[in-house]
């Protein structure tokens, strides 16, 4: 779920100002007034002081007038000659009116002076009173007179009426200390509002409510750290600013300090100056008097750090050294909070204090906006509303396209196109597609890439222009062998959110960014794309080819003909390569004819892809010894040896390589001693290839996608091959012996090759590959006849003593079934295997798979098993099984001991799954469906066929289930966790939860009973519309008294068409243990679009709208009577399950003390849900990535290794 939600100043219009002072000036305007103004400007309260903001000359009555309407709070310095000035009589009674008719803030500081002196009229006030009266007595004006009586009776209700009111005593306080106090209260009770401008948020509704929720927490005994990070531009310093704003007025001391790395590179002594800041907020005037150099501000910044609840700010951060210099290293006083925004993620983790207990540290990583957002926010920029102008709508999302969720590039684009016509836009989107990003958006990146070392600039460059969602561990291999340090490098670049990777492991970067770097390598020659580093243009790649201008500075080349015109045919030259003495990176995809040798291709290129290759055969002159991968998907491709690439030559003996095993079966056979011509002809096949092989550094081949391609040999050519992916090569039937002699393979990619049943005996020969994917290979058509020239290497493997002229049906019948299955043919060095589709039965698996010691990770998806193959369990070391999408699947029983996940589908079928009770917890993906169970962990049954014991132990005996309307199918209870929970179609919460609360949140105090506990039934009520099949609702049960918190993220599925109101029932069994009379409790249920803000909606209605409406809670208690003997017998089973409330839930406890998650995500992943939002939830965080030190996230698909692409 996304949150949405627009923050803007909630002060309405007409308060300008968020402090109005009324004081006596010639008492305190030189002394306290003006302390206690200045405080108040620095902590960023808009603060109206009469002298400052009216002009001299000017009739002071209507300008006072305003400026109390414009006010939202008052500060009244009663000090001792207050009364005596009519003008600030006459300000309190404004004030006081003021107050009547709206919700206002009135403060009177006590200025030595008592509030029973003011009250009463005596001592100061009472002489002041009096020279009023006797100025009344002495006018002569019956009218005048008559006007003086009336103030003064209004002045003195006034004075008694300010002088009730709770107010702050300066009497025996320190002025510094008091005037501290004053603009913490003011900042407390104005919070968000106040009325100086707050930027628009869009879409940081939750991160607002986390990070005050972080702020306010005051549980821990350290200090806490939170880093907000994420790409420039997205929101850090916004977010920052707006939070400190609303919180900064709980603490002793805070201190905003912004654009920290921009200051520092700007500023000779900028380090230095901002030390002096910190210190000028967070200490004492008096003790900030320091001269010295940056490391005597880090023992200043230590000693206020170490003795003040501090709330500190550090925006922009870029290096360790600035942290160490702002924050120290000898620790926080407890209660301190820090917020630190970076672009680089890791920052925080390499800070450490010199202490035995280090301060938490929680990560908030913003990730951008989503469409919806985007769009909001981009007319907000461009036409001042929430939606594009009429005409617009179409350009405006492909200006969201374009900016891909980025905050800044909305709203400068937006703002460069207001008021711009539709013909505009699309002319500058074009731009801006050709070009590269705006300047003021180009700079922002701009900064970042600059910080970084040289090599890592290259790699970025180098990613940015070919590898963006490539496989990382391919573009590392090719990376690596250009002489780039990738593995820290890659690395690097994700901690400073310049990269990514996603859950297939491919590099990813912001569309943006990746224009920001192509635009660096841009701008090497504006105008002469030869003389760049890197052609990733196809237009300028096929124009810089066609007419061979290639330079020695082109390292790396993209032309992929798809993306030109389609009904043109180019036919280029290989001597167009021949001038680029440094290219390193080729791409030739789909040229239609490629005339010359390919011997012009420079030595230095490690990376050569050239999808749909032309020829049948490869051509022996590809003599490229640097070559790391060779890419060739999609080629026409009929046979592949390099060590006989011409078919013409030695009368096509590229396909007798196997004559030798012929020889040696024949000879056993037959009697012969030699075949004097075969040997020869063998000879003279390998003679070429012995001292040299072609492509020596080879260590990926990909064919993928060659569907002509027959056989593949010549593998002496490529000894130090690793990855070999021929994924849909639908007919190859021969892979030649040589492959043994590869030992580094260790990945192999057949899936989808119709005919490998053909050569898995060769396959099985490979000594160290590790991962092998035979997915929708057709296993289970594999031949069971052994060939005549089999026979004696069969019987002598199984030790069978028999003629060896038998048939091979008698063969047949005496080999173990398990041995004429395709586990003869799987190498024992196996850690991935992958058997997806091959239709096989449970009768298609040997009995016993014990032989593959070394196998980690089992994917048995869309096969038509009907249970688990018992060989599983024989599997020593397994840790990863999917037996996902198989329809026929009914039960998992008792999966291996060593197991840490397992993958399942959500079948209707699949009735039940059962662990060994004495297992680790494992996580499960895709767990669920109708009447589904995993005991232990959770189950799900039809209410109709719930004991009716059960419904009267948890309470529910009074709702007829069968009458109630269900939301999907029917109506079900789910059981997880110690909570029972069901849901249904109902207007009202049941009648017998008595305790309610309008809106999604209640609290209580338990109350005395004489019996203990047993249990709470929680209801809350929401209303949502149709179009939504997932919608989850999070319920957290606080115990505040016991520092104890329960958070239970529970899914509801719904009709697709259906729209009404939603009754949501949980039981929950607590005990004595989680909550006790006179514990303070708080419930609070948030379902998904809690926060979002329909702005297409004008209907007032609060009906209409969707969201929680009311909760309520019931206690339950035992009753003491021996006949809950027999129901607590109901209850035992369930209590028994391990991760249950009051039992071990320590796989779901987050890092704040106390606090669990309880949320299958933990262990389950639902394939109808977005991954990333289960995921976060899981940490108690949105979509923007929060996290903290331990994450649990849905593992990726694991099971196809790392494949080039």
């Amino acid at each position: 779920m996304v949150v949405i939600s627009e923050i803007s100043s909630s002060t309405p219009p007409n308060y300008s100002y968020d402090v109005f002072l009324s004081f006596r000036g010639s008492d305190t305007r030189l002394g306290f007034t003006n302390h206690l103004y200045n405080a108040l400007v620095n902590a960023n309260i808009a603060t109206f002081l009469d002298d400052e903001e009216i002009e001299t000359g000017l009739s002071l009555k209507p300008e006072l007038e305003g400026a109390i309407k414009a006010s939202r709070a008052f500060i009244i310095v009663l000090s001792q000659n207050y009364a005596s000035s009519t003008w600030c009589l006459n300000e309190l009674v404004l004030i006081l009116d003021q107050c009547q008719n709206s919700n206002h803030i009135v403060i009177p500081i006590f200025y030595h002076v008592e509030p029973t002196d003011i009250r009463k009229q005596q001592s100061s006030f009472g002489e002041a009173m009096a020279k009023h009266k006797q100025k009344m007595e002495s006018e002569a004006n019956a009218e005048k007179r008559s006007q003086w009586v009336q103030k003064i009776d209004v002045w003195k209700k006034a004075l008694t009426e300010v002088a009730d009111l709770k107010g702050e005593v300066a009497k025996g306080r320190k002025e510094a200390d008091f005037i501290e106090e004053i603009v913490t209260n003011i900042h407390r009770r104005l919070g968000v509002l106040l009325s100086s401008p707050q930027p628009t948020l869009i879409g940081m509704g939750y991160d607002i409510e986390y990070i005050t929720t972080w702020l306010i927490d005051g549980s821990s005994h350290t200090a806490d750290i939170l880093t907000i990070s994420g790409m420039g531009g997205i929101g850090k310093t916004t977010l920052a600013k707006y939070v400190y704003r609303l919180n900064c007025g709980e603490f002793q001391k805070m201190s905003f300090i912004e654009g920290i790395s921009r200051y520092c590179a700007r500023e000779y002594n900028g380090l230095l100056d901002l030390q002096k800041k910190i210190c000028g907020d967070i200490s004492k005037p008096s003790s900030i008097q320091v001269h010295g150099d940056v490391s005597k501000y880090i023992s200043k910044i230590e000693n206020a750090l170490a003795h003040r609840k501090v709330f500190l700010v550090l925006d922009d951060v870029d290096s360790l050294d600035q942290l160490v210099a702002l924050l120290g290293k000898k620790g926080f006083h407890p209660g301190c909070k820090v917020i630190i925004t970076t672009q680089d993620v890791s920052l925080t983790e390499k800070y450490f204090l010199d202490l035995e207990v280090q301060p938490k540290h929680t990560k908030c990583l913003l990730k951008g906006l989503n469409d919806y957002e985007s769009l909001k926010l981009l007319s907000l920029s461009a036409f001042k509303c929430n939606n594009p102008k009429e005409g617009y709508k179409e350009v405006s999302k492909k200006l969201v396209e374009y900016c891909k969720g980025h905050p800044l590039a909305l709203e400068v684009l937006g703002k460069a196109l207001r008021n711009k016509d539709v013909v505009v836009w699309e002319d500058y989107i074009e731009m801006l597609v050709k070009k590269g990003p705006h300047s003021h958006i180009k700079k922002v990146f701009q900064m970042s890439l600059d910080s970084l070392e040289e090599n890592e600039k290259k790699l970025f460059k180098h990613i940015a222009c070919f590898f963006v969602g490539k496989d990382r561990e391919s573009t590392e291999t090719i990376l690596k062998a250009c002489e780039i340090h990738t593995v820290s490098g890659i690395m690097n670049l994700v901690d400073r959110s310049l990269l990514s990777i996603d859950r297939d492991n491919k590099l990813m970067m912001h569309q943006l960014v990746q224009e920001t770097g192509r635009d660096m390598v841009r701008q090497e020659s504006p105008d002469m794309p030869e003389k760049r580093s890197r052609l990733w243009c196809h237009e300028e790649s096929l124009k810089v080819l066609k007419q061979k201008k290639g330079t020695e500075n082109v390292q790396g080349l993209a032309l992929d003909m798809r993306m030109l015109e389609k009904d043109k045919l180019y036919e280029l030259e290989t001597g167009a390569l021949s001038k680029m003495d440094h290219l390193m990176l080729l791409q030739l995809n789909f040229v239609h004819q490629l005339l010359g040798s390919f011997k012009n291709f420079p030595q230095d290129i490690r990376w050569l892809c050239m999808h749909g290759f032309p020829l049948e055969y490869i051509p022996r002159d590809l003599q490229l010894e640097n070559l790391v991968i060779l890419d060739m998907s999609y080629s026409r491709l009929v046979s592949f040896d390099l060590s006989n690439s011409d078919p013409k030559g030695i009368e096509n003996t590229q396909k007798l390589t196997g004559l030798g095993s012929i020889w040696e079966q024949v000879c056993s056979l037959c009697g012969l001693l030699e075949l004097p011509k075969l040997e020869n002809r063998q000879k003279l096949i390998e003679s070429d290839s012995k001292d040299k092989p072609l492509l020596r550094s080879l260590k990926i081949l990909n064919l993928s996608y060659s569907e002509q391609l027959r056989s593949l040999g010549g593998f002496c050519e490529f000894p130090t091959l690793e990855r070999l992916i021929l994924s849909n090569c639908v007919s190859l039937i021969e892979v030649c012996d040589s492959i043994k002699q590869c030992d580094e393979l260790y990945l192999i990619d057949l899936s989808y090759c119709n005919e490998a049943g053909k050569f898995l005996r060769t396959i099985g020969k490979v000594k160290n590959v590790k991962i092998l994917n035979l997915d929708g290979c057709n296993l289970s058509e594999l031949p069971t006849e052994m060939s005549d020239l089999e026979l004696p290497k069969m019987a002598k493997v199984n030790n069978i003593v028999m003629n060896p002229q038998a048939s091979s049906s008698a063969v047949e019948e005496v080999i173990p079934r398990d041995l004429r299955s395709f586990r003869i043919y799987l190498p024992s060095s196996l850690v991935r295997l992958s058997l997806k589709d091959n239709h096989l039965s449970n009768e298609s698996f040997p009995m016993d798979m014990s032989s593959l010691f070394m196998l980690k990770e089992l994917c048995l998806d869309g096969n038509d098993i009907v249970s688990m193959p018992n060989c599983v369990r024989t599997l020593p070391r397994l840790e990863i099984l999917s037996i996902d999408h198989c329809a026929r699947l009914t039960t998992i029983e008792h999966p291996p001991r060593t197991l840490k996940e397992l993958i399942f589908s959500v079948a209707r079928k699949l009735g039940k799954v059962v662990f060994d009770q004495d297992m680790s917890p494992i996580k499960l993906s895709g767990a669920g469906g109708e009447g589904s169970f995993i005991e232990g962990l959770f189950k799900k049954e039809d209410m109709a066929d719930v004991e009716k014991k059960l419904l009267h132990r948890l309470g529910w005996s009074n709702l007829d289930f069968t009458n109630i309307k269900p939301v999907a199918y029917k109506v079900e209870m789910l059981y997880e966790f110690g909570i029972f929970s069901t849901f249904y179609v109902g207007k009202k919460i049941p009648k017998w939860i008595r305790k309610r609360s309008k809106g999604p949140s209640i609290s209580f105090t338990i109350p005395s009973f004489t019996n203990n506990i047993r249990g709470l039934n929680f209801c809350v009520m929401f209303k949502i519309s149709w179009g939504t099949t997932t919608f989850y609702i999070h319920i957290k049960i606080s115990n505040i008294t016991k520092n104890r918190t329960w958070i239970y993220n529970c899914p509801v599925l719904f009709e697709h068409t259906r729209e009404g109101k939603i009754v949501h029932l949980s039981h929950w069994m607590f005990g004595k243990n989680e909550m006790e009379v006179d514990d303070q409790i708080t419930i609070t249920v948030l379902d998904d679009d809690d926060d979002d803000d329909d702005d297409d909606d004008d209907d007032d209605d609060d009906d209409d709208d969707d969201g929680i409406r009311e909760c309520g809670v019931q206690l339950m208690y035992d009753d003491g009577k021996n006949k809950m003997k027999e129901e607590e017998d109901v209850l035992g089973y369930y209590k028994s399950w391990n991760h249950v409330i009051g039992g071990d839930l320590s796989p779901f406890r987050k890092t704040t003390p106390g606090e669990y998650q309880l949320h299958k995500s933990h262990f389950l992943g639902f394939p109808t849900t977005d991954p990333e939002y289960v995921g976060t939830y899981v940490e108690g965080n949105c979509k923007h990535g929060r996290s903290s030190s331990s994450t649990s996230t849905l593992t990726p698909r694991l099971f196809l290794g790392s494949i080039a692409n």
